[in-house]
C-alpha cells in the first residue's frame, strides 16, 4: 500500500481508512482524492452545495461552488472510480460564513471568509457528519502537511510549496479535527499536481485556480455589502479630525486602502493617504500617511490551538494576513485572549483578520484580531 505523510491511524491492521474526499471541482481536490485511493483507502467523494441558488455564485471556474464545479467534481470521481454525492450545506454556509462576513464588515472589521468556511463548514459541519456516518477522515486538496510524532501528537505544518501554502487558513483546526484530516498534497508543488492530473486523465488538470470570494458572483464586494447593508453616508476625516470628504458606507473600506478614497484635496505634504481606522459607531473613516499604518502589537480573541495550548509566554513568528510574510513576535495567552508584540512594526493589520502563530514550520494556533496598537500620534 502506498501512503502519504500525515494519514490518521487506521482502525484496523490493514491500514485501510474510510475516507470522505471533499471535491470542490478543482484540480487539487481531485488529485487529493485520487491519491487517497492509490494509498489503498476506501474513498467516497462529496461535493458541498453551498448556495440555494448556484447560478448566483461565480461561473467560469473562478469560484468553487457553481453548478459547473459540481459537474467537474462528479466527472473526476467517475475517472477515479469512487462513489460520489452532493451534500446540501447551503443553510449552514449562509449562517456561518455569509452572514458572518456581512456582520463583520458592518462592525468595521475585515473578515476572512475562507478561514471561516474551513472552521465552520469543511472541518466542523462536514467532518462531524462524516464521523457520524462512520468515516475515519476527511480528505481535502489544501496545501499543508500533517506531521505525526512518536508521542502520538499530530502537528499541522506549512506545505512544501511555499507559494501555495494554505496553513494560514487551516490554523483554526484543533487537535481533534487534525486527528481526522488528510492533506495528501502537502509535500508537492502545484506544477507537479497538474502534471499528475493529466497523467490520471482528469479533465480539470488545467482548470484555473479559484479566486476571489465564491459567494460574490460579480467580484464586487462593495456592491454586495451595499445590497445587504444599504447606504449610510458618513465622513472621511484626517487624523486631526478635519473632514475631507464623504462615503456611502464605512463597510466599503479596509485598513490600508489607498485607492478609491474620493478625497477632493491632496495632503499638505503631497503624499498619498491611506485608510487608518474605520469606526462603525460614528460611521467615520479616518485616513492619514502610510506611517499611520504601523502596528507594534495586537490583542486577539477566541484562540484555537492546533494541539495543546502554550503554557507560557513564548517566541514565535506570526502571519497576519492571508498572503502576508511571517514576522517575529512575542506572544502570551490569558484565558480567551492572545497578546502579541511585534519585533518590528507591520502595516495593514486590521481587526477581524486572523493572526496565526508558527514555531518554525509548525502551526501553533490562530486567533481573531480584536484591537491593534500603534506608536504614539497615530490612530488606535
Amino acid at each position: 500500500m502506498t501512503d502519504f505523510p500525515g494519514a490518521p491511524t487506521a482502525p484496523s491492521a490493514t491500514g485501510r481508512l474510510r475516507v470522505l474526499a471533499a471535491m470542490s471541482g478543482g484540480v487539487d481536490s481531485a488529485v487529493a482524492a485520487a491519491r487517497a485511493v492509490e494509498a489503498g483507502h476506501e474513498v467516497t467523494g462529496v461535493h458541498l452545495a453551498l448556495s440555494a441558488n448556484p447560478q448566483s455564485f461565480r461561473t467560469g471556474a473562478r469560484g468553487c461552488c457553481t453548478i459547473e464545479d459540481s459537474r467537474d467534481a462528479r466527472r473526476a470521481a467517475d475517472v477515479i472510480g469512487i462513489p460520489f454525492y452532493v451534500w446540501d450545506l447551503a443553510e449552514r454556509f449562509r449562517e456561518d460564513v455569509i452572514d458572518d462576513f456581512v456582520a463583520e464588515y458592518a462592525a468595521g472589521r475585515t473578515p476572512n471568509p475562507c478561514l471561516r468556511c474551513n472552521e465552520k463548514i469543511k472541518f466542523a459541519a462536514l467532518l462531524d457528519k462524516a464521523v457520524a456516518l462512520g468515516f475515519d477522515a476527511v480528505c481535502t486538496g489544501h496545501y499543508a502537511r500533517i506531521v505525526d510524532l512518536p508521542s502520538g501528537e499530530r502537528q499541522l505544518h506549512r506545505a512544501a510549496d511555499a507559494a501555495k501554502d494554505q496553513s494560514y487558513v487551516l490554523g483554526v483546526l484543533d487537535a481533534e479535527q487534525l486527528a481526522h484530516s488528510l492533506f495528501p498534497l502537502g509535500d508537492t508543488t502545484k506544477d507537479v499536481i497538474r502534471e499528475e492530473a493529466e497523467r490520471r486523465g482528469l479533465a480539470v488538470a488545467r482548470k484555473p485556480d479559484s479566486h476571489d470570494i465564491c459567494f460574490i458572483a460579480d467580484g464586487d464586494t462593495q456592491g454586495f455589502l451595499a445590497r445587504h447593508l444599504g447606504t449610510a453616508t458618513g465622513d472621511i476625516v484626517d487624523v486631526d479630525g478635519t473632514k475631507l470628504g464623504e462615503h456611502d458606507g464605512a463597510y466599503g473600506f479596509t485598513i490600508g486602502q489607498r485607492k478609491g478614497l474620493r478625497i477632493g484635496r491632496p495632503a499638505p505634504d503631497g503624499k498619498p493617504r491611506y485608510v487608518l481606522d474605520i469606526s462603525p459607531v460614528n460611521n467615520t473613516v479616518t485616513v492619514g500617511p502610510v506611517e499611520g499604518l504601523d502596528v507594534t502589537g495586537l490583542t486577539a480573541i477566541r484562540p484555537r490551538w492546533c494541539g495543546s495550548e502554550p503554557l507560557a509566554d513564548g517566541r514565535y513568528t506570526a502571519q497576519l494576513r492571508a498572503h502576508g510574510e511571517e514576522v517575529p513576535v512575542s506572544a502570551s495567552v490569558a484565558g480567551d485572549t492572545l497578546r502579541v508584540s511585534l519585533d518590528a512594526p507591520a502595516r495593514g493589520i486590521a481587526p477581524g483578520q486572523a493572526v496565526v502563530l508558527y514555531d518554525g514550520p509548525r502551526v501553533v494556533g490562530s486567533a481573531t484580531i480584536a484591537t491593534t496598537e500603534r506608536p504614539a500620534a497615530t490612530v488606535r
